[in-house]
């Protein structure tokens, strides 16, 4: 049902009553008085006549508060639940007014005004062109907040008309990821992830090298945002690249990649998050992956021998990808991982997944045997007759004949 102007700018004004209330008796407890006072800034005025300025800070508004509730930011632990679901939902009750006073859908029609404000927030506290901070009158912390609402926004919007707003959301998510804080480039690393799960590929054409630049920009990033970037990368290169797997960009993510994981081999929260999310760039790439024996199979070989079964049985999944897709052709290293595979098997005796460990190295030297048999041949000769091993040779030479 149609409602009137001044039926809407009422239902905005009662929707902002509620949070007025919270938000005026919620008290900071970490010193963000400042922020406080932004988001109450916010808040629509009972006497203000033009309606776009009250749409948009409503909105900006609503998506802080909402947001705050998966924040990790400090200066927004001190937004209560409560309040962060009463503006969502005053958001929600927002959209369904506006539908019925303009029979259009809210979050379409403020994007264009809502992402260049973002978009300048973000920039205001970022690093300037001779490599200095931007102004201490400009706090960090209105940043990370408009990067938690740019976000938040992106997240809202359906996801069938998300791709028609790829030209107003790039943009902005570059210039998260072009900041120095980890919180706003976390929350432009968040955004990137939801579109390449969600819109075409061709969405990201007038943008693919300035994207992948980017990526391989964050990738030596710090542990706290690690798995955000390992996965932004993979999915970005992925989609843009699907056709090339000798695409300069597959050979540079992975380079930088393996780069930053030799700086700390044994870090056990790097190693799982970039095997966990790694899988789709070996496919990828494919037999291209030869190249990169020499740095990433020493890498493979260290994690068998984790004392995580997590990081053993992920490490042992990518082996078995990346012989899937290079047969591992005239590589010295084949009877070096035929070595480590049969120690970690007798080793598994000792731990909690050996049920699952021992499974999936059988099932990659039988894929080592398939692609290579004379000379998995020779290299099982002196583990055939080893009594740690009784239960696996049969299975092997069933295999074989």
């Amino acid at each position: 049902m149609a409602i009137s102007t001044s039926d809407f700018h009422q239902k905005l004004i009662l929707l902002a009553d509620p949070i007025r209330q919270s938000l005026s008796s919620t008290t900071p407890s970490d010193g963000s008085p400042s922020l406080k006072s932004h988001l109450q800034s916010l808040l629509p005025p009972p006497n203000e006549p033009d309606l776009q300025p009250l749409l948009t800070n409503f909105s900006l508004l609503c998506a802080a508060l909402a947001a705050s509730q998966t924040s990790t930011y400090d200066q927004l632990s001190w937004i209560p639940v409560s309040l962060s679901t009463s503006a969502e939902s005053a958001f929600q009750d927002l959209q369904k007014a506006y539908s019925d006073y303009q029979n259009k859908d809210l979050l379409l029609e403020l994007m264009p005004i809502l992402l260049p404000l973002l978009k300048s927030s973000i920039t205001e506290s970022s690093i300037d062109d001779d490599g200095d901070e931007a102004s201490a009158r400009v706090p960090v912390a209105y940043a990370v907040v408009a990067a938690y609402q740019f976000k938040w926004f992106v997240t809202q919007i359906d996801l069938q008309l998300l791709g028609k707003l790829c030209s107003l959301i790039i943009p902005c998510a570059l210039t998260a990821l072009d900041h120095w804080s980890l919180q706003v480039k976390g929350q432009g690393m968040s955004v990137f992830i939801h579109l390449a799960k969600h819109v075409s590929c061709s969405e990201f054409s007038l943008y693919d090298d300035v994207i992948l630049d980017a990526c391989c920009q964050n990738i030596a990033s710090d542990d706290e945002i690690w798995e955000h970037v390992v996965e932004m990368s993979v999915l970005l290169v992925t989609c843009t690249q699907q056709n090339n797997p000798r695409s300069p960009w597959f050979e540079k993510v992975l380079n930088e990649m393996l780069s930053h994981l030799w700086r700390q081999p044994r870090s056990k929260e790097r190693r799982i998050a970039w095997l966990k999310h790694i899988e789709p760039l070996f496919s990828g790439m494919g037999i291209v992956l030869l190249g990169h024996f020499r740095r990433l199979l020493p890498l493979f070989f260290k994690w068998l021998h984790a004392d995580d079964d997590a990081s053993v049985l992920l490490v042992l999944d990518s082996i078995k990808t990346v012989i899937k897709f290079t047969w591992i052709r005239y590589s010295p290293y084949y009877d070096k991982l035929i070595d480590e595979l049969v120690t970690l098997y007798k080793d598994a005796s000792m731990k909690v997944e050996r049920e699952n460990i021992r499974a999936r190295i059988l099932q990659i030297l039988i894929l080592l045997q398939q692609c290579k048999g004379q000379q998995f041949e020779a290299a099982w000769i002196k583990h055939k007759h080893d009594p740690n091993l009784l239960s696996l040779s049969p299975l092997l030479t069933h295999c074989s004949s």
